[in-house]
């Protein structure tokens, strides 16, 4: 205990020793700490362990209300348009104290006289490091690259220009290429293993493979076809399958909803306790005060039909009501959203039409835990997924047809893998491309226009469902360059009128649309629309809608600033264009 408590005490001199000049700029007191502590094994698992905080947590679960998949309380503000340009150093994501700590584990780490435990952690250092700098380059394009830690002396890496972005992400696939030849390959819920370094290689390759074909980069084959390799090595490990406990109309949502996870789908989780290590995400998304997150109608016209045909194909999609709208549906609507029998997480009784809590009336029910304390502030326990096995099936469906390779064999052992966990009929790769859908093909303007176009969107389709808030879906449009999607009004459930209207089709009524004058609502209605405040886009019937549309400049909103103070303090950094 004692020497933990030494190596405790002497991690910390470590971390704190750098100023504000940007935590790369000074190094820890080298002659004290690396011999005192590079020493053992067990040494450098408890520095490693320190450098989890690269990753997010709940964040995850809440990115998507930062994009066209959902609206919540407000819109924000990459999706208004209305970002500025930041004025002290290190803010707006110009920060670098984690890639200083990575940096000096590096530096240091081979004092140890055990080659496996130097492979290993080696490889976890390098994994952070991968992950870091993807986190910057999708942030800022070119990004300065630094595998060293800094001497406060030294002028020239201090006051360093930025890389070009061709140059960092050759760096970033070097460093996860290494992680996945040293991790072990062992299965490992909340640590990270040569399984996590597959698929984040997988995430990576498959984001700037995408980014640079459609933003007219040179070389993307070389990244869509490593992120082929990444996914095709992690699906024949056979080491994950996807999580089908409770079928097709029950799984999706288990997934999610309870509180610990395990390792059949989930490949790396942030793990969360009752009494010990708690988050608030269920009280942002049941309290009528915090988050209000509502799926876009858009997004919910995607979900397709049970017989596996567009929603959008029937004539009247438009002017359906909530409880219409919501029969026979791809099973991970009403498992993502509260559908017309509702019941909380683990509850057989149903719950009340609540349209307080969501702004757009499409309520957020993934990930949400059973009902009771955990919905309380900071009350909730069940763990969050980072990352999960479908996302490796996603990668490789879409890494092959934007590559030109995908075959209906890949599609089999990819997307109907998702499909099947909810019943639904396989996608046809000669179908999708013989008759690409219109809705899709207006959502998505700079899709591929070659003779994969169609499969192309059916995958994007399955991905915006599958995934949708897990965190990804920003991402999503920046490297499929549909900034533009922003600019589009995000709208809410159609209501035919004013007056009563019966979500569950009991004859009961259960939301009360009115003008100001509530006096004639029915006594068991349990939710109010007053269109003073949650407007309709037809004046008094038509979709809910609090969000006209941002602004997205092209292609500057692709990507964020650099703070004013840190562009004053090095004379080499230029600005980002247009900013």
């Amino acid at each position: 205990m004692n020497r933990l408590i030494q190596i405790l005490a002497i991690l910390m001199l470590v971390l704190v020793t750098a100023s504000c000049q940007d935590i790369l700029n000074q190094p820890p007191d080298d002659a004290i700490t690396s011999e005192e502590f590079f020493n053992t094994s067990n040494d450098l698992r408890v520095y490693t362990n320190d450098l989890y905080s690269v990753m997010p947590k709940k964040s995850v679960y809440m990115d998507d209300a930062s994009s066209d998949n959902i609206l919540g309380v407000s819109a924000a503000s990459r999706v208004e348009g209305s970002r500025t340009v930041p004025t002290n150093r290190g803010s707006g994501g110009w920060s670098w104290e984690n890639l200083r700590k990575i940096n000096y584990f590096l530096e240091n780490y081979d004092r140890v006289d055990n080659e496996n435990a130097k492979a290993k952690y080696s490889g976890i250092a390098r994994f952070f490091r991968a992950y870091f700098y993807f986190e910057k380059v999708k942030r800022f394009g070119d990004v300065p690259w630094y595998s060293e830690v800094i001497d406060a002396d030294d002028e020239e890496l201090l006051n360093k220009a930025r890389d070009p972005r061709a140059m960092v992400m050759d760096s970033v696939l070097a460093d996860i290429n290494y992680a996945v030849d040293n991790i072990p390959a062992e299965k490992q819920l909340s640590l990270i293993t040569k399984y996590t370094a597959l698929i984040l290689k997988a995430r990576i390759s498959l984001f700037e493979g995408t980014f640079r074909k459609y933003h007219e980069l040179e070389n993307h084959e070389k990244f869509l076809e490593e992120a082929v390799s990444a996914a095709e090595e992690l699906i024949n490990a056979g080491a994950y399958t996807l999580y089908t406990n409770g079928g097709a109309d029950q799984a999706y949502l288990d997934l999610f909803a309870r509180n610990s996870q395990d390792m059949t789908e989930t490949i790396l989780a942030v793990d969360y306790e009752f009494g010990k290590r708690t988050h608030d995400l269920a009280y942002r998304m049941t309290a009528p005060t915090q988050g209000r997150w509502g799926l876009a109608k858009d997004l919910v016209n995607s979900y397709l039909m049970a017989d596996g045909t567009p929603f959008t194909d029937q004539n009247d999609y438009e002017t359906m009501g909530f409880y219409q709208e919501m029969q026979d549906r791809d099973p991970r609507l009403t498992q993502t959203t509260a559908g017309p029998d509702y019941s909380t997480y683990g509850s057989n009784e149903g719950e009340p039409v609540n349209l307080d809590i969501t702004r757009t009336g499409y309520r957020v029910i993934k990930a949400l835990p059973p009902k009771g304390p955990q919905w309380g502030s900071g009350g909730s326990y069940n763990d969050i997924i980072l990352f999960r096995y479908a996302e490796v099936l996603l990668i490789y469906a879409e890494a092959k047809a934007e590559l030109g390779t995908l075959t209906q064999g890949d599609l089999d052992m990819s997307i109907n893998k998702l499909r099947d966990r909810v019943g639904m009929p396989h996608l046809n790769m000669a179908d999708a491309n013989a008759n690409p859908d219109p809705y899709q093909e207006a959502l998505y303007e700079n899709v591929e226009q070659g003779s994969n176009k169609g499969v192309i969107l059916e995958i994007r389709r399955e991905r915006r469902i599958e995934m949708v808030n897990e965190g990804l879906r920003w991402d999503d449009l920046m490297r499929w360059k549909e900034g533009n999607i922003v600019e589009d009004p995000i709208r809410g459930i159609y209501f035919s009128g004013l007056g009563a209207h019966d979500f569950d089709n009991d004859g009961n009524a259960d939301v009360y649309v009115h003008d100001g004058d509530a006096a004639g609502a029915p006594d068991e209605v349990t939710a109010m629309i007053n269109i003073n405040e949650r407007p309709l886009t037809n004046g008094t019937s038509g979709n809910l809608q609090l969000f006209d549309g941002g602004a997205f400049e092209e292609p500057k909103d692709y990507y964020y600033p650099i703070p004013k103070e840190d562009l004053n303090l090095n004379d080499n950094l230029v600005q980002t264009p247009g900013w």
